[in-house]
Parts: C-alpha cells; sequence; structure tokens
C-alpha cells in the first residue's frame, strides 16, 4: 500500500504544483480585464468568467506597446512619459529603479543572470549557487580592493528571495549550466541535479562580457 501511496504522490505533487503555479500566474494576468468597461467584460457578455481571456490581454498590450515604442512617435511619446514620471517625486527613485533593473534583466545585451556561478556561502567550507550580476558601481566601488563581482544568490525553494553579494572575483567558480539548470537545481534543494558539463567548472569567473 504504502509504494502505491508513494508512487501516486510522485505523480500528483509536481502536477498539482505546476496547475497552481499556472492558475496564479493566469489569476494575475487577468486582473488586466478591470482595465476594461464593465460592459466590455466577458461576465457582461457572456455571462460567464473565461480564465484565460485577460492573460491574451495582457500579453497583447505587451506586444502592442512594443511595437508601438519601436516607431519614431511611439518612441517620442515614451521618451515624454518617462520624462514626466521622473519629475515627480518619490515615483522618479521608484520608477528609475525599476528601470534599470528591468533594462539590464531583459536586454539582449545584458549580462546579469547569464551566468550560474559556485561561491562559498554562508561561511567558508559551505557552497552555494549563485548568479552573476554584473558588478560593483558608485562608491562602493571606491572601498573595495581588488576585482570584484555582484552576485545574486537566491533561496530555496523559492529562487524570488534571496541576498545580493559582492565578492572577489578569484572566489567564484563559474559554472558549466544555463540559469534553467541551475534555477532547477536551486528549486529541487538538490534533488534534480544537472548533468555534468562538458568543461570542468574550475575556474575563476573571466569577464562580464561572454
Amino acid at each position: 500500500m504504502r509504494k502505491y501511496f508513494v508512487t501516486g504522490l510522485l505523480i500528483l505533487v509536481p502536477l498539482a504544483i505546476t496547475l497552481w503555479v499556472l492558475n496564479l500566474i493566469i489569476g494575475t494576468l487577468d486582473q488586466s480585464l478591470l482595465l476594461l468597461p464593465v460592459s466590455w467584460r466577458p461576465e457582461a457578455l457572456l455571462g460567464m468568467h473565461l480564465p484565460g481571456l485577460g492573460s491574451i490581454l495582457t500579453l497583447l498590450i505587451i506586444f502592442v506597446t512594443g511595437l508601438a515604442a519601436r516607431n519614431f512617435i511611439g518612441n517620442y511619446v515614451v521618451n515624454m512619459w518617462e520624462s514626466l514620471l521622473v519629475r515627480i517625486p518619490v515615483v522618479n527613485s521608484i520608477y528609475s529603479s525599476v528601470k534599470q533593473v528591468s533594462d539590464t534583466l531583459f536586454s539582449s545585451s545584458g549580462n546579469a543572470f547569464r551566468k550560474a556561478v559556485l561561491i562559498e556561502y554562508p561561511r567558508a567550507g559551505c557552497w552555494t549557487i549563485a548568479f552573476l550580476t554584473g558588478v560593483p558601481g558608485g562608491d562602493v566601488k571606491n572601498h573595495l580592493q581588488g576585482d570584484f563581482i555582484s552576485v545574486y544568490v537566491p533561496t530555496t525553494p523559492n529562487p524570488t528571495s534571496g541576498f545580493f553579494l559582492m565578492l572577489p572575483r578569484a572566489e567564484a567558480i563559474e559554472l558549466d549550466m544555463n540559469v534553467d539548470e541551475a534555477l532547477k537545481y536551486i528549486v529541487s534543494m538538490g534533488v534534480v541535479s544537472p548533468e555534468n558539463g562538458a568543461k570542468a567548472a574550475s575556474k575563476a569567473v573571466p569577464t562580464l562580457a561572454g
């Protein structure tokens, strides 16, 4: 009986978690329907709520926004909008910070979260996986002697929270695994082991341009 129960758990638990995450994502994206007039919403037109319509609307808004911003007029409107936001106290600091992070993360030329590294944390002799996010900047780099890198250390099993660290480049080992493989390894708490890479992961992180 026990082995049948365990087998059922192994099948249903991943499925249940996957459906829960999808429901959470779709439910969040469906909030875009609130932008429509009440008379235009599915509940008014069809008499029932259809999950996923808001997700389609959200993706459509993102696509149209990106399409519009690529031409001269759209780019001008975006620049005017941003120039207005940076003049508003509080909003300025929040918007600027979020925009810089999003530009770094989603830009195809950015280096953030492009490499997984192995570092000693939280003490010498204990190792964990981190993601390369850049190099120290501003006045911080003036107080660090040597070549340092910035990394994000995600927590397990929720990688959306974690710690930001700055450490010598020589103390980080570049791993021969992509970000997806590293995330799976972290979320599974080491249960899902990535395939061994073709190259040995025994060298320090070289440069950010890679």
